[in-house]
């Protein structure tokens, strides 16, 4: 079973998610992992992918999104379809609503909790149905 990290953000806004996703993705990129961020759409791919570009003006984290030819030589991809079947030891940040198919095959998952009712409702779900797969659910109150 996979260790389930939920870091609980005081924030309410999509942007302090997302530049939450950046820093957690650039620690989990230094670990060695291979990461996958799994976005409910494309738009919010294309908005976290942006954000990866921007977020420190001294980092560079190799990514791609899933649908561009690079997504197959980066360490961290950004999808919204069918996640990818992991051929090493990967992470998975989960900003989909919903618990993705196959994420079980993740030695990590991670989840990004802020204060936007929408996300507290869709989380507290993910939260109880990760509990009843039996994954050890971690959470990470911050700020």
């Amino acid at each position: 079973m996979a260790r389930i990290d939920f870091y609980i953000l005081p924030d309410t806004t999509l942007e302090a998610r997302l530049q939450f996703a950046c820093k957690l993705a650039e620690t989990i990129w230094r670990k060695g992992y291979r990461l996958h961020l799994h976005c409910e759409d494309k738009a919010l791919a294309e908005q976290a992918d942006s954000a990866l570009w921007n977020f420190r003006p001294d980092a560079y984290l190799p990514h791609a999104l899933e649908d561009n030819e690079m997504a197959a030589s980066v360490p961290i991809t950004l999808g919204w379809q069918q996640l990818p079947v992991p051929t090493e030891e990967a992470a998975l940040l989960n900003l989909h609503p919903e618990i993705p198919e196959g994420v079980e095959r993740y030695a990590r998952v991670a989840e990004i909790i802020n204060q936007h009712q929408q996300v507290l409702v869709a989380k507290r779900a993910c939260w109880q149905r990760y509990k009843e797969m039996g994954h050890e659910v971690v959470p990470h109150k911050l700020g």
